[in-house]
């Protein structure tokens, strides 16, 4: 894996679909279904993750971000964190502000200072928000609104308190069906106008309130168990999703994205896809 290393630049980002300037990653060096956490992870617990072939496909990912511009950077792979391809969980930049995640599940916890670590390195600026759970897959940017998703891993009180530090944004809650994990697994922003959506894990007022502001892109069921809604929007129209899902991708095709496909089949065995393993410093 090449690791196209650049200095990485202040943190900026107020959407899903401005331009990425600069990502963090992590190679899934030590992947393993160890504590089944989401539905998915239940589906293939005995099969469990072959290392050798999620870090090609992982390597893959890795080199076509960069083929299309992305910076990319890497926090240290550790044995004691079998989850830690999923940088989006542990942190999410809003602003010119990287917020540091709390986890909700035991097996995760403590990736947040490896996290912090690295910011601290780099000198970009963040902010803990500790005392209520609170994961990066549950928050989507779109300009001065934030979406933020009710789940098992993030509670209303950490919402609150994401929106007194952010007083110039909005900061919508939305409930979901809790078996789906976060939010970024069953509604994703994919332009000013335009966004996935699973609608059986959302309330009816929620699928309503979301119409109102986008063109909302039915994932069925059995895409969305392949992670069909967790697509990375880069810019200029362009969005990673997996080949395998080739109903959502006729869909982005036809609302005239350019489909980057790259197989992930190996990593999503374990709940996630492109957006869960990035996490955005910079857009422009």
């Amino acid at each position: 894996m090449s690791t196209h290393a650049k200095p990485v630049p202040a943190a900026n980002c107020r959407s899903e679909y401005d331009t990425l300037r600069h990502v963090l990653l992590c190679p899934p060096r030590f992947m393993e279904i160890k504590d089944v956490i989401n539905d998915v992870q239940k589906r293939y617990k005995e099969e469990n993750i072959d290392v050798t072939e999620a870090l090609r496909q992982h390597a893959a990912f890795v080199d076509a971000l960069a083929a299309e511009g992305v910076d990319t950077a890497f926090l240290e792979a550790s044995e004691e964190y079998p989850e830690q391809v999923f940088t989006r969980d542990i942190g999410f930049t809003i602003g010119d502000t990287v917020f540091i995640s709390e986890m909700a599940a035991n097996v995760r916890q403590g990736e947040e200072q490896v996290l912090q670590s690295w910011l601290t390195e780099k000198g970009v600026r963040f902010k803990h928000l500790p005392g209520h759970r609170i994961e990066g897959g549950d928050v989507l940017v779109d300009q001065d609104t934030v979406f933020v998703g009710i789940s098992s891993r993030t509670s209303e009180e950490a919402i609150e308190e994401l929106q007194r530090h952010m007083p110039d944004f909005r900061v919508v809650p939305i409930h979901l069906d809790e078996k789906y994990l976060h939010l970024d697994c069953v509604f994703n922003i994919l332009s000013p106008t335009e966004a996935l959506i699973f609608p059986e894990a959302l309330e009816q007022e929620t699928i309503d309130m979301l119409s109102e502001c986008y063109t909302l892109i039915p994932v069925e069921s059995d895409e969305q168990f392949k992670l069909g809604t967790n697509v990375l929007s880069i810019g200029d129209r362009r969005v990673f999703s997996q080949p395998q899902n080739t109903k959502v991708n006729k869909q982005l095709r036809n609302h005239g994205f350019r489909v980057i496909e790259t197989d992930f089949s190996e990593i999503i065995k374990s709940g996630g896809a492109f957006r869960c393993c990035t996490m955005p410093v910079a857009r422009d």
